[in-house]
Parts: C-alpha cells; sequence; structure tokens
C-alpha cells in the first residue's frame, strides 16, 4: 500500500572524470584492465533465475589484441529463445504490479553502483572488449548509462503524473500500463550505453524484455546485468541471451505475446524486422512497438566564414573519435573553397599526432576496429579509393590486422560529391572532403540533403549567423541531432535526446520522455459518483 506520491527531480549529469596522470581514478582503472586480462571468464546466458551455459563456446578478444582471450560466451540456440519468453512472461505480473518507487530504487541503485563499485570494471569491459580509449570508454559506458538510468527514472515519473480534468461528479484517471506481451531488445557493439538503455527503459515501465546483444559487445553486456541483479531485479524481467539472429526472429515475431522490439543497429536488418512483423501482424495480440535507431552518413557543412580551427577539431574528433564506429560520426564533410588548403593542412597535420594502438597505453587516441568482417569491408573501401581517379587520399590510407583490427585515419577527398564514400555508410576512421565553390553554399546544401538516405546527425560551422539561420531551415529534415559549431557528434543525454528519421530509424529519441511512450499503454478510467437512474434527457419535455 502507498502512503505517499513519490517524485524524481530532474538529475544532473553524471560528471565526466579526466583520468589525468596519477589520478585515482587513473590507478583505478588500470588496476581493472589488469584484473580483467588475468583470468578468462566463462560467461553464462540469464534466462529467469537461471545461468545457462551450453557446449558451445564462443571466444572474447579484444580487438587490438586478437591473440589474447578474454574469456568465452555461451551460444544459445532456439530453445534458449523460448525458455527466455517463458521466464520473461511468468515474472511479467508481479513486475508490472510492483509498486513505481520500488521499480525506479533498483535501477537507481544500479546507476550508483556504476557511479562508485563498478565504474573501473564497466570501463575495463568496454575498453578491452570493444577497443575503446579510456575517455570514449568513460563518457559511455559509466556516465551515458548512469544518465540513462537516472533520467529515465525522472522522465518516467513525470509522464505517471500527466492525468486528465475531472467534471463536477465525476473523477478521470489515466492509468501508464506496460505493454501486454514481453519486449525485445536487440542492441549494438559500439556502446555500452546503448546495450543497457534499450532493455531497462521497456523494463522500467514494466516490460519484461527479452535481451540480445552484439555478440562483440557480450564482454560489457554481462557486467550490466550483474550490476542490475545486484541492485536487485528480479529474476525473468530482463533475460540475456546470445544467439543467431535469424534463430531470434523466427521465434520471437511469431509469438502471440511478441509486443515490441527495442533496436539500434543496420538499417538492413530493421527493414527486414519491419517486413516480418508486418506479415505476422495476424499473430500478435496487439499491434507491436517499433522502435529503432539505425544507419548515418552524418555531415559536417562549413561555411566560408567559418573559424578554421573550429572546423579542424570538429573533424578530428567528429570523424576520428572511437575509429568513427559512432552512428553519429562524421562521415562526409563540406568545405568551402576559400578555407580548404588551411582546413586540409592543418587537419593532415592534427592526425599526424595521433597514436594508434592498444587501449591500455593510454597516450593512444585511435585502437582497433570492432572485427575482421568490419576491417575488410573498410579495408576495400580505401583500396578502391586509391584506384579511383574521381578520389585522392590526403592522410592515412594504411590499414594492418596481423595484431590487431587497425587501420589508419582516412581522409578522402572527392572529386564527385555524390562520390561512393560520399554516399555510403563505412563505419570507420574514414572520413570524405569535397572542396565546393565558396560562393555555392546554398546550392551545395541541396546536394547534401539529397545525397544520403540517412538523416540521424550533422552540424554548420559559421560564424556568419545568416548562414546558420539558412543551414537550420534549409537541413531541417536532414539530421535528427543538428549541431551549430561543434561536432555532430557526442549527444548528453536530457540535453540532447537522440535519434534520426528518413532511413535511420524511428527518430524516437533515446533519453527522454518521447522514448518512454512507446514501451507504456495508456488506459483512461472514468468514475462517476452519482451516476444516473434515468435514461431520459431533459431535452425531451416539452414543458
Amino acid at each position: 500500500m502507498n502512503f505517499g506520491y513519490f517524485n524524481y527531480p530532474l538529475p544532473a549529469n553524471e560528471p565526466v572524470l579526466q583520468y589525468a596522470p596519477g589520478s585515482p581514478e587513473k590507478i583505478a582503472l588500470k588496476k581493472a584492465l589488469a584484473a580483467a586480462k588475468k583470468k578468462p571468464i566463462d560467461v553464462p546466458m540469464y534466462i529467469g533465475s537461471k545461468t545457462v551455459k551450453t557446449g558451445k563456446k564462443i571466444a572474447m578478444r579484444p580487438p587490438h589484441e586478437k591473440a589474447h582471450i578474454l574469456g568465452y560466451f555461451n551460444m544459445g540456440d532456439e530453445q534458449h529463445v523460448k525458455q527466455a519468453i517463458d521466464a520473461a512472461l511468468k515474472a511479467k505480473e508481479s513486475w508490472a504490479n510492483m509498486p513505481w518507487e520500488d521499480r525506479a530504487h533498483i535501477f537507481l541503485k544500479a546507476a550508483d553502483l556504476l557511479a562508485t563499485k563498478y565504474r573501473g570494471a564497466i570501463n575495463a569491459c568496454t575498453m578491452l572488449g570493444q577497443s575503446k580509449n579510456a575517455y570514449q570508454a568513460e563518457i559511455d559506458s559509466a556516465c551515458e548509462l548512469i544518465d540513462f538510468l537516472r533520467f529515465n527514472v525522472h522522465f518516467l515519473s513525470e509522464i505517471y503524473r500527466q492525468q486528465p480534468v475531472s467534471a463536477p461528479g465525476i473523477h478521470n484517471r489515466m492509468e501508464w500500463r506496460p505493454l501486454e506481451g514481453f519486449v525485445l531488445a536487440i542492441t549494438p557493439f559500439n556502446f555500452t550505453a546503448i546495450a543497457g538503455n534499450l532493455p531497462t527503459s521497456a523494463a522500467m515501465c514494466g516490460n519484461v524484455v527479452v535481451w540480445k546483444p552484439a555478440n562483440s559487445q557480450v564482454y560489457a553486456a554481462q557486467m550490466i546485468m550483474r550490476i542490475l541483479q545486484e541492485a536487485g531485479l528480479p529474476d525473468g524481467v530482463i533475460n540475456l541471451i546470445y544467439v543467431d539472429g535469424p534463430k531470434l526472429g523466427k521465434i520471437c515475431f511469431t509469438h502471440p505475446d511478441f509486443a515490441g522490439v527495442h533496436f539500434t543497429g543496420s538499417t538492413g536488418v530493421f527493414n527486414s524486422m519491419w517486413a516480418t512483423i508486418g506479415k505476422n501482424m495476424g499473430t500478435y495480440k496487439s499491434y507491436p512497438r517499433i522502435v529503432g535507431e539505425t544507419g548515418g552518413k552524418d555531415f559536417v557543412m562549413i561555411h566560408k566564414s567559418a573559424d578554421v580551427d573550429v572546423a579542424v577539431t570538429a573533424l578530428a574528433r567528429g570523424a576520428f573519435e572511437y575509429q568513427g564506429q559512432k552512428c553519429s560520426a562524421a562521415s562526409r564533410a563540406y568545405i568551402p573553397s576559400n578555407l580548404a588548403p588551411a582546413i586540409k593542412t592543418k587537419l593532415i597535420a592534427a592526425l599526424q599526432t595521433m597514436n594508434m594502438g592498444s587501449v591500455e597505453d593510454f597516450t593512444n587516441f585511435i585502437n582497433a576496429v570492432i572485427d575482421e568482417k568490419s576491417f575488410d569491408k573498410i579495408a576495400a573501401y580505401i583500396d578502391e579509393a586509391k584506384k579511383d581517379r574521381k578520389a585522392t587520399i590526403i592522410a592515412g590510407g594504411n590499414y594492418d590486422k596481423t595484431i590487431g583490427y587497425f587501420i589508419e585515419p582516412t581522409v578522402i577527398e572527392a572529386k564527385d560529391p555524390k562520390y561512393v564514400t560520399m554516399c555510403e555508410e563505412i563505419f570507420g576512421p574514414v572520413l570524405t572532403i569535397y572542396v565546393y565553390d565558396a560562393d555555392a553554399f546554398e546550392e551545395t546544401m541541396a546536394v547534401l540533403d539529397a545525397t544520403s538516405p540517412y538523416a540521424l546527425t550533422g552540424c554548420i560551422l559559421a560564424q556568419d549567423r545568416d548562414a546558420v539561420v539558412l543551414a537550420t531551415a534549409k537541413l531541417r529534415n536532414a539530421a535528427g541531432n543538428f549541431y551549430i559549431n561543434d561536432k555532430p557528434t557526442g549527444a548528453v543525454v536530457g540535453q540532447q535526446p537522440f535519434g534520426g528519421a528518413r532511413a535511420s530509424g524511428t527518430n524516437d529519441k533515446a533519453g527522454s520522455m518521447i522514448n518512454l511512450y512507446r514501451w507504456l499503454s495508456a488506459r483512461t478510467i472514468k468514475e462517476t459518483f452519482n451516476p444516473p437512474t434515468d435514461y431520459r434527457y431533459a431535452f425531451l419535455q416539452e414543458s
């Protein structure tokens, strides 16, 4: 029984630790890295109250040190998908009926555990498993995931407070129910925060979840699951399984209790899922919620009035932090002819100062791409550019996978604004630039807007305010997250809700109320205090 209405104020963003020489956080992180590498772990699936191991062990290796084995995870099959769904549905009633403040406190405790006891461990898992440097891991697996948990509690409490008006003699109320069935969360390799947010945001709303992370992110995903369990998450609310995508879809998308999917990944996979769900609509108890953040071909539009150093920094950071493996990474840039010589010279010089290597050496800005498949795909784009007369590689262009999957930060200058690397998503440390006539700003924006099917992030760099206003209007639909005089990456929970449209997804804005509404089903309840006892209305009487 509740004896009060509970409110969760807007939290502050988790402070980003800097890992300066000799700092406590740097010492702790290095210890966590050493401990993680010392002993291989055997990672089970988490289904209901069981930790499930199978005969099929998949090795987890750092992308920058592929000879080392961090441990193994236990690959599942269709039977494990069915077990996860059953466990979720078994937990559903008690979880949905748990008082809101008790649900909320599980996730708030998880956030505190991440901020303190497990900060070094979650960052170490992300660094080693996904080849992120210390700073990129800190802003992702620590700060952003903590923010998701804390801000979502606040946002959901605000949603619950939204109630309809009542007329005299009646009382109206809105009940914000979880969806009827289970939610499937499919999460990517590149952000531990996304991997943690997709299942927990749905679960926070009272839903039960089947969670499948990317194989290359399991090392950090299992740590998130362990933290959630320590925070008090009941068995079966989130079920963590490792299965092939087609096997997962075969079971989940034909199940009558399938209630929705929370997805981050490729546009092609999302389109295929949407089509499959559409074909099976007669199977489901209700219309499933389909929420996805997919690909991007993110742009930097530079005006002739831009500051050269600002432009160079935006390109260097936006394109090459985390090896360009961010959904938001700057992948194509339009540079005005009056600034092009200076920008290119300074950008090339900046790239020459970027060290590349293991995440354990904190002086390395660049680490490895995620796996051999990604490496080969990126290398193929570079090789093609080397042979093509329509393109010139002005920086980088080298790669090596002897020790790890290392690709130099590479800049391609395209002579054609529709050159292949200006159009197609590469998802690696490759930036393509196109030099346009400085007086053809508006015309070039039209080309930019029509070049890619994606619309995730982009930015305008200009000191001329008229140019900023014009770009903001002309590129209104070209990016769901638009930045003025900043790189197109680095969205912060509560500050820049994240998501794009067009081929970049459903734009349901992770880190905001918008996303949480998708995991709720409203029920309006009207109670009449003095119900009528005669069907006749006053208008029926003539006297």
